[in-house]
């Protein structure tokens, strides 16, 4: 409990909130958010759950802040391969066989590739196999000099669409690990150019492949209801072709 106060004043400070916003949201009174904070007043449960979701705090994060508060975590963290979660396996193997002949993939947090269709295999062309040894991480495979790098046409401005992105997720969410993993990541990406007016996220990637270049468009997916940790914290990454030309190759080879 001792440093309950510290951690909700960080969270609080991280996402720029006033006490007096915050307390309206999670549906307290200044006067008890200042007490809490100062370390007078010992939340209830409820009231840490709300302050919580107040601060739009992810699962795992709400655990952590119910723990500092002295509470039991509120949110299950089962195993990938648990039971209990049979049917959402069987659920994501569905949709990836089902985006086919377009490449998926699920992903957890840091890039750790979990499981992909058949047409991933596009972005194993001439790659290093100690970057395709698991656990692979899919953004180290896509910015490294041995992976993907050498075949991404606009490497500069799509690479920023990973480097952006994790960017985003630090200021909600920061993470040394993951800052370090950007570091290094950053540290493979050649210059922008100046003329440059988009970023990765605008532009489509632009791959060169055995049977000619494919220009393909992300699409990002979460488990949004889940209740889970582990759930939560899955995303569906999954591509689909940007020109007629892209899509014909694809079907050609995975159709």
């Amino acid at each position: 409990m001792s440093h309950f106060p510290t951690v909700l004043r960080r969270w609080r400070t991280a996402r720029r909130m006033s006490q007096l916003d915050l307390a309206v949201r999670a549906g307290t009174t200044q006067r008890h958010l200042s007490f809490v904070e100062q370390g007078r007043s010992r939340p209830g449960r409820g009231v840490v759950l709300r302050l919580a979701e107040s601060l739009d705090l992810t699962l795992r994060e709400r655990n952590e802040l119910l723990v500092a508060a002295g509470f039991a975590p509120a949110f299950p963290e089962s195993p990938l391969d648990d039971d209990a979660l049979r049917p959402v396996r069987r659920a994501l193997d569905a949709i990836l066989d089902g985006h086919l002949p377009f490449p998926a993939m699920v992903v957890r947090p840091h890039g750790v590739l979990v499981t992909a269709n058949r047409a991933f295999e596009v972005f194993h062309e001439d790659v290093d196999p100690c970057l395709l040894a698991p656990p692979v991480n899919v953004w180290r495979l896509a910015l490294h000099p041995d992976g993907l790098a050498a075949r991404v046409r606009n490497l500069p401005a799509w690479g920023r669409h990973i480097t952006e992105s994790m960017r985003a997720q630090l200021v909600r969410s920061p993470d040394p690990a993951l800052e370090a993993l950007l570091d290094e990541l950053e540290g493979y990406l050649p210059p922008l150019a100046a003329e440059a007016e988009v970023l990765g996220f605008s532009v489509p990637l632009e791959l060169a492949s055995r049977d000619g270049e494919l220009r393909l468009i992300t699409t990002l997916t979460s488990l949004a209801t889940a209740v889970d940790v582990t759930l939560a914290e899955l995303h569906l990454e999954a591509f689909l072709p940007a020109d007629d030309r892209t899509a014909e190759v694809l079907r050609r080879r995975w159709g």
